[in-house]
């Protein structure tokens, strides 16, 4: 009897210690179970289903270009359709490469991650761009010289570069010097009349009336009184420019809450610290508000000031297209422009997202 007892009592012991091993080996599991972490699934990417409809698009954009024949109108040969469509072709190949591998490849990831926000877009412009040429260069219901396919800008770009080019530079050149004295005089002027009662009195009233009078229409005095139409245009430019930026400046300092001033005052604060630390950094948003306004008046002015005489310039080559009928020209000079004047409004945005570090975001461009 003893021995059975003993027996049965091992038994038992071994039963024990199986059951707390298996317990003890199940209780992390468990554990994790009931605090809602489950065993890592393999990650399956899908397909970028609007790059692979973009993709689409580009080749038959592509293969409308390249297989369609153009219809013969004039002297318009249309030297580079062939060039077009195989580039259009690779455009699609190259979206169809990253819809497929980009979540797969690393070096592509980045890329695809960029372009889809994109989607949309890339659908849309080969489609735009097909109806263009088969309005244009394989059907011609919108005539030549007044309407030309896509591949005629490219043979525009490759063959006269050069003279784009350096209207593209004297551009820049001629805005950089109006934009800045316009900014810089607007500037001083919305900071003296915001801050002083007795310049206001005195400027306002000027600013009223002569500030809304387009800078245009001030074209015959700036014959008289400047010694080269390269300094009226200037002038032209630095005036559209200044107006905006005076009275935004002024609506800046003027709106600045005037216990900053009391507090500063308190700390023994003279006068022109008010001006340069609290109203002129209080007012900034403002500013950069009238330099958007004074750039877009800017450009506007721009292409009647390059007319006036300069030698070079996209006005000026605007003006020379159009003396030429070469259309397609123009219309190359007019994408150049909207490109450069998005692009410089970009270049102030950039600036304002670094001087106005706490309202970065609030206003895109």
């Amino acid at each position: 009897m003893t021995t059975s007892h003993t027996a049965l009592d091992a038994g038992l012991a071994r039963d024990n210690e199986a059951g707390r091993s298996a317990f003890s080996g199940a209780a992390p599991g468990a554990a994790r179970a009931a605090a809602g972490h489950t065993p890592a699934q393999p990650h399956r990417a899908g397909l970028w289903l609007t790059g692979l409809v973009a993709a689409l698009t580009w080749a038959a954009f592509g293969a409308v270009t390249w297989r369609w024949p153009n219809k013969a109108v004039g002297f318009s040969d249309w030297a580079y359709t062939e060039a077009l469509g195989i580039a259009a072709l690779a455009v699609a190949a190259a979206l169809a490469l990253l819809a497929l591998t980009g979540q797969h490849v690393a070096p592509l990831r980045r890329a695809l991650t960029a372009l889809r926000s994109a989607g949309p877009w890339l659908v849309a412009l080969p489609l735009g761009f097909a109806a263009w040429e088969i309005l244009t260069a394989k059907t011609a219901i919108l005539p030549t010289p007044f309407f030309a396919p896509p591949q005629a800008l490219i043979e525009v770009y490759l063959d006269d570069w050069q003279r784009l080019g350096d209207s593209v530079l004297n551009t820049l050149k001629l805005l950089g010097l109006g934009v800045a004295y316009g900014g810089a005089a607007g500037f001083l002027i919305g900071v003296s009349i915001g801050w002083s009662r007795r310049i206001g009195y005195w400027v306002h009233p000027v600013l009223r009336v002569l500030g809304p009078l387009p800078s245009t229409a001030l074209l015959p005095l700036t014959f008289y009184f400047f010694p080269s139409s390269y300094s009226a245009a200037v002038f032209l430019i630095a005036l559209a420019t200044a107006f905006p930026v005076a009275v935004l400046t002024w609506s800046g300092v003027a709106g600045v809450n005037k216990s900053y001033y009391d507090v500063a005052r308190t700390m023994g604060a003279s006068g022109w610290f008010l001006v340069l630390r609290v109203a002129i950094p209080a007012a900034l948003p403002q500013v950069f508000v009238g330099l958007f306004m004074g750039l877009g008046a800017s450009f506007s002015v721009l292409v009647t000031a390059e007319m006036m005489g300069v030698k070079s310039g996209l006005g000026w080559y605007l003006t020379w297209a159009q003396g030429w009928a070469s259309y397609v020209n123009m219309y190359a000079a007019l994408i150049v422009m909207a490109l450069l004047f998005s692009g410089v409004i970009t270049l102030l945005f950039v600036v304002r997202d670094r001087a106005l570090s706490w309202q970065k975001g609030t206003v895109k461009w």
